[in-house]
Parts: structure tokens; sequence; C-alpha cells
């Protein structure tokens, strides 16, 4: 819920909600976003009681669009009692300040709906440090007068004092500490997972990662792969905190799969520097498994904002195993003669059925037996160095000594060591 400064809460319970459409953006595509900003706003229980689609020709530095069309806005505003307006795009702080005074009510833009859904969603340490850092990071050049009696503070002895320091100033201060601290604080959280990550990757077990845009259904699918009971919500961004789930697949060998904050058109630059760290699962897994709602509308824009991320982060070059989920819920054989088309390798599930889970878990397989190679080897006591690399880079799945002391292992291990163990192995 969107409120004003804390010491004059007010509650929004009406909000229109403005779109652009310019030479970028046809009618078409910018009708689809605001669907989305609606369903956002939905998730901050901020009711939505009209749109605006406004055609951008020319941009204005005071109200973004003509002087006009903002008098016509503000005027509906009035008529329709509406409390607040929220913007498809970003605005700069002075436009929203000019938004403000022209229409006396709240005014935010399509980022700060997304920075208090995920304020509202955080719950590791981790996640809220990176949220309050990315709404520091929103509000700091948005600061303004909040309390007109302490406009200025006094400074300097008796005979000497100067004008004193501005309230705003004192309170930019303030928010550039806090910022300076939260830094601080992220960097030991950050160097603890890096901790966490280390003790995992020592066990050499395969990592995936799941991702995708937003409410796409990678909670559900971990869940119905792993058996785990990872929070599951039809609701934008339920997910903002990384879960892996170390799952045994058919084949007994185990793979590490971790859910991943999903991904949204337009999400803040802010947004995605915060949560690197989060998101960075992604970047150091084996290979991506990367989701898409075959029964949502928008499902080529989804496939371009999950690509577009992935690029940001720099995984873009990953192995990518492309999975379809919700099939339960579409019927259009056009659509899926289209997806064909287009994913010939890709995969179909329900997680709601159970349909193609264990297609998805020989896919894993397939993937792990082209990058690894089970070997058994007899290694004698003086390579102990060949003994303490199997155990360091490799999954040990058997060993027991020989009479004469020799090391007799089974190892699961990365094709690249081959020719470290090829003088003593004993597969065919």
């Amino acid at each position: 819920m969107i409120e004003t400064e804390k010491d004059n809460r007010k509650l929004v319970e009406r909000a229109i909600l403005i779109g652009m459409c310019d030479h970028e953006t046809s009618e078409h595509e910018a009708r689809e976003h605001l669907e989305e900003l609606a369903e956002l706003v939905k998730n901050i229980d901020v009711p939505v009681i009209g749109e605006e689609l406004v055609k951008l020709k020319l941009v204005s530095s005071r109200y973004l669009i003509g002087s006009g069309k903002a008098e016509e806005i503000a005027e509906r505003v009035k008529a329709e009692n509406a409390d607040c307006l929220v913007f498809d795009c970003d605005l700069s702080p002075s436009q929203q300040r000019n938004w403000e005074r022209l229409t006396k009510v709240c005014v935010i833009d399509r980022q700060e709906v997304i920075l208090d859904i995920f304020a509202g969603r955080a719950s590791t340490r981790e996640a809220v440090l990176q949220v309050q850092l990315a709404r520091l990071q929103y509000s700091l050049p948005r600061l303004t007068r909040a309390w007109t009696h302490l406009s200025r503070q006094r400074g300097g002895a008796k005979g000497t004092r100067g004008e004193g320091e501005k309230q705003i100033e004192a309170d930019r201060r303030m928010v550039q500490q806090r910022i300076t601290s939260l830094r601080k604080e992220l960097e030991v959280v950050q160097q603890q997972r890096s901790t966490q990550r280390k003790s995992r990757d020592r066990q050499n077990v395969p990592h995936a990662a799941i991702v995708g845009y937003t409410n796409a259904g990678k909670s559900s699918l971990l869940n119905c792969i792993s058996g785990s009971d990872v929070l599951t919500e039809d609701k934008l961004f339920a997910t903002l905190d990384p879960t892996t789930r170390r799952i045994t697949l058919p084949n007994n060998i185990p793979l590490l799969l971790t859910d991943t904050v999903g991904f949204v058109r337009k999400l803040p630059h802010s947004l995605v520097e915060s949560f690197k760290s989060t998101l960075e699962e992604a970047v150091l897994a084996d290979f991506l498994v990367l989701v898409l709602d075959i029964s949502s509308p928008h499902l080529d824009e989804h496939w371009e904002t999950t690509m577009s991320v992935l690029k940001e982060l720099g995984a873009d070059d990953k192995r990518i195993i492309v999975v379809f989920n919700k099939v339960d819920l579409q019927h259009d054989p056009l659509v899926y003669a289209r997806v064909n088309s287009l994913f010939p390798h890709k995969i179909m599930v329900s997680t709601v059925t159970g349909q193609g889970i264990e297609e998805l878990k020989t896919e894993f397989i397939r993937y792990i037996d082209r990058q690894t190679q089970v070997l058994k080897l007899r290694i004698p006591p003086a390579r102990y160095d060949l003994i303490a690399l199997a155990h360091d880079k490799g999954q040990v799945l058997e060993s027991e000594y020989a009479d004469n002391g020799d090391m007799l292992m089974t190892l699961n291990i990365c094709k690249t060591f081959n020719t470290r163990f090829k003088e003593f192995s004993l597969s065919a």
C-alpha cells in the first residue's frame, strides 16, 4: 500500500493508470504494458478506477507530456475523485513534483510500484537490505522539505552564526549515510553467501538455476521436482529470495536446483544492480532452466524480457533448457504449433498435473552426461595427488582399497579431467 510521509499517513484507495504510446511503442504494446501495470498495482492493494493512454509525440521536461493533456488528466483526477496517478514509465523527480502540484494527489511511476512490491515480499536479511538500498537510491533525488518548521538549522557560535544547514540538505546527508551503511551490511551478507556457495561448490554437484518471467511458475516447478514447499502464490514477485534444493535424478546423480527472482518488463536498473548477488545464481549455474507460461498472451514479450535481463547479467551464453509451464491451461492448437516451430527442443510441463516432469528430469540427465563421465579407476598409493583431485573436483560414487593398497574408485567427473586419469582407468 502506497502511503505518504509517516507523520501524515494516508492510504491510497483510487488510482488512475497512465500509459505512453510513442514512436518506439505501438498502441497494442502500450495497452499490454498497462495491463501488466494494473496487475502490479493490484499487488500493492491499490484499486484501479481508470486508465489513460497518452500518445506521446514530443517529450516535455515539465510533465513528460504536453501541458494541455496534463491539465485534461488533472481534471479527470478531480472528477473521478482519484487519489493517485500511476505512470507506466519513469518520471524524473521534477516531473513527479510538478504532477503532484498540478493534481494535488500522490503521483508514482512503475519503478516505485515495483520497489513497493519488493519491499513487501523481501524476507531474508539480504533481500531486505537490497530492497532498502534500492528504495533509498530511488528516493534520494526526490527528497522534499517534509518539515517546514525545520527549514534551516542554526549553526555557529554566537555572533558568527551562518545561515545553517537546510533541512533538505540534512535529510540528503542522512540518506547518503544510510546508503553507505546498507552497502557495508550487504557486503558482509554477500560474503556469507559466497562462503556458503564455495562450500556447495566443493561438493562438485551440478547446479541449475530456474529463471523466467515473474509468475511463470518457477517456484511451483521447483516444488514439483524436489517435493519441497517453497512459497507459491499467483502473484508477481512471490519469490524474492533464491531457494536451492538438492534433488537426486533417476540415475542417482545429484543436482542442485535454485529458484530465482522473476523478471519483469522495465525492471528498474537499481533493482538489477541491488539484486546482482541474488541473480548471480543464474550467472554461476552450470545451466539454466528457463520457464515460460504458455497460457500467457504475452509469451513473446516474456521471452524477450527474460533474455534481455540474462544478457545484462552476463548469463545469456549459458546452456538453456526451455520449459513451457501451465500446459493444462492452454488449449489453443495454434499456440502449440507456433511454439513447436520456434522451440523444437522445448519441454512441456504442468506442475499441477505433473505432465512432463519426468521428461524434464531426463533432460537434466542428458545435459549432465554430456558434461561429465563416470570412470572406474585403480590408483596406486604413490598417486595420492589424483585421489585428492578426484575428491576435490569430482563425485566419488564408490571407493575401496585393494589388497596391494591401490585405491579402487568409481568417479563421476567433468570430461575435461579425462586425460589426468586415463592411465589408471579401468573403464572399457
